[in-house]
């Protein structure tokens, strides 16, 4: 009772003072990095320091989980709902958007006072009214889709000297990626600093992700690194090495930037005015070829290494005086109601996934025992999975992981105790049918509510005044995947369907295209291979496009073209309300080849 009590009293007194002197909240989230990409989690390549100090000095999760991929876990984090109920359920395949009726944590942030800003990789929408300056954010400076040099990402940008996205505009910056989104953030908290407004900055990196390309000297640590352990990547293939040594420079430039982002804070007296949070995306791309923390399964499964991820969370003293480790089950859908209520603010989202962890960290006994979490995501299409015949970017019940306690449940089938299997190596439920059937029966409730919601294909919109003209692109094709611009280059035979929302009817102009305007490439030719900065773009092949085709709902326009030709036009006049469009590029023998990968949509 008198612990309740004196908890009572400091959620009291910190109540009053979050109104006078609310904290700056800075969220870091890095890409790929797994729990075990840390040297505080034991890892024998790394050298983390700056990652560490968080660690130290602040809270530490250590059964915090994620969804297995990118786009899952950045809307679970902004939104506090599970995957399943804010659309956001794919990295591609036109699954990406984040609902637009939700609120995000930067509104909610927003609406409390707090300037908002993002600086990286959204990869939530690209399109009106998915993208970050439509979704609570002040400041924006991002990229489109999954990673730099994705589909509709700027041609040819390879991490160095990139253009970038800053408030609705293409803006050149000269520098590192990583080195670039740092350095922005903290050129713009200065500037709230110097205006006294608290801040809001969400820090979502494109590093670790492929391809990893990095500065050179960030690869002379990892490589003595592995002279003195030659133990633990053995096994690998020369070309293996290499690019582990290059995804774990990247995360020695992302400690580096930490370091830097730590020596501001302290300089600006801004250390004990500022939460800062530390995670990652997903489970590791190469913890499991070499160092996994003693866990099985990587990036985009449902072992555990491919969705418990570490959370680092440090605070002003006021608001914690203990940091301490937290071992309780966590997840990422807890941060938003989390942070509002650590920065004071009462007025959130209701019916979130997440749950408020404020008082666990500061003491209370929260009792979690009962706790129980759904991990499901929707598959990349061409993967082979064992829960369902039918395409995999369509969300199944059965493509679930269950949480509880120490007990996992893998598809409705399998189930493992990680404290006695931390590897999970041994299916026992045969021997435990009834914790199989207590989890599955909160599976199939879980399935019920969110059935519904995640069977609607979110759209893009077309002809609001926000967003005209428009660039759709590949990405977006439902349920067929075309992500990379090496895929581009490759010429690769897939086309699909865009499913949009026409804002207002009149006349449209749809210009199609398989190479992006900036590339000033016609529609036949290929391109060399290029060099750049850190390595090499593949080289595109050329194509025999001698005609192309529009349809838009059950209206169609075919087109002749000529070897000069970069696009072919269409205009069709559009009524308000859904439709569908698909293009195709045909032979000479008319012949389809693919869709058009880039799609440019003006109402006039």
């Amino acid at each position: 009772m008198k612990c309740l009590i004196f908890i009572s009293l400091i959620l009291f007194f910190f109540s009053g003072w979050v109104q006078s002197q609310r904290p700056n909240v800075v969220i870091v989230l890095t890409d790929d990095q797994g729990y075990g990409e840390f040297s505080c989690n034991g890892n024998p390549l790394v050298h983390t320091p700056n990652i560490d100090r968080l660690a130290k000095e602040g809270f530490r999760f250590t059964d915090f989980h994620v969804a297995p991929m990118c786009t899952p876990t950045r809307g679970e984090l902004l939104t506090g709902l599970d995957a399943f109920r804010n659309g956001a359920v794919n990295v591609s395949s036109g699954r990406t958007l984040l609902r637009a009726d939700l609120p995000t944590m930067a509104n909610v942030f927003k609406k409390a006072g707090y300037a908002t800003a993002v600086f990286g990789k959204w990869h939530l929408g690209d399109n009106y009214p998915y993208r970050p300056q439509d979704r609570g954010f002040d400041e924006t400076l991002w990229f489109p889709s999954s990673h730099i040099n994705s589909v509709p990402d700027y041609w040819d940008n390879d991490y160095f000297d990139d253009i970038y996205m800053h408030n609705g505009n293409r803006k050149e910056y000269k520098g590192y990626c990583t080195d670039v989104f740092f350095d922005g953030a903290i050129k713009w908290m200065s500037e709230k600093i110097d205006e006294k407004i608290s801040y809001f900055i969400y820090l979502p990196l494109n590093a670790s992700h492929s391809p990893h390309y990095v500065p050179d000297k960030y690869r002379e640590s990892i490589k003595r690194s592995i002279k003195e352990h030659p133990e633990i990547v053995k096994h690998l293939s020369e070309s293996k090495k290499k690019e582990l040594v290059s995804f774990l420079a990247m995360g020695n430039n992302i400690d580096e930037n930490i370091g830097k982002l730590y020596e501001f804070l302290a300089d600006n007296n801004q250390l004990e005015k500022t939460i800062i949070v530390f995670l990652t995306d997903n489970g590791s791309t190469f913890g499991a070829d070499y160092y996994n923390a003693g866990m099985k399964g990587r990036k985009t499964q449902l072992w555990e290494g491919g969705h418990r991820v570490p959370l680092f969370i440090r605070t002003p003293s006021k608001i914690c005086k203990s940091p301490k480790t937290i071992e309780e089950l966590c997840q990422v859908q807890d941060l938003l109601p989390t942070l509002a209520a650590m920065s004071g603010i009462k007025e959130i989202p209701k019916n979130l996934d997440g749950m408020n962890l404020f008082p666990l960290m500061n003491g209370a006994k929260e009792n979690l025992e009962e706790r129980m979490l759904v991990i499901n995501y929707s598959r990349m299409p061409n993967f082979k999975v064992k829960y369902t015949t039918k395409n995999p970017a369509i969300p199944q019940r059965d493509g679930a992981g269950v949480l509880w306690k120490n007990w996992r449940l893998i598809e409705n089938r399998e189930l493992y105790n990680i404290a006695a299997d931390p590897h999970q190596d041994k299916d026992v439920a045969l021997e435990y049918p009834e914790i199989v059937q207590k989890m599955r029966n909160h599976l199939n409730n879980w399935w019920d509510a969110v059935k519904d919601e995640v069977a609607v294909v979110q759209r893009v919109v077309i002809g609001n005044e926000q967003e005209n003209p428009a660039l759709l692109t590949a990405c977006e094709w439902l349920d067929v995947f075309v992500d990379q611009q090496k895929q581009v280059r490759w010429g690769v035979k897939k086309n699909g369907v865009w499913h949009v929302a026409v804002h207002q009817p009149g006349e449209y102009q749809f210009e199609l295209r398989r190479w992006p305007r900036e590339s000033e490439t016609a529609l036949q030719d290929g391109l060399p291979l290029k060099k750049v900065t850190d390595g090499w773009l593949e080289k595109g092949v050329q194509l025999p496009v001698r005609s192309a085709k529009i349809r838009i709902g059950n209206r169609e326009k075919s087109k002749k073209i000529t070897s000069s030709d970069k696009e072919v036009t269409f205009t069709m006049n559009l009524n308000q309300g859904d439709t569908s469009i698909q293009t195709w590029f045909f032979d000479e023998n008319n012949n389809e080849i693919c869709g058009a990968y880039y799609l440019y949509v003006k109402r006039i």
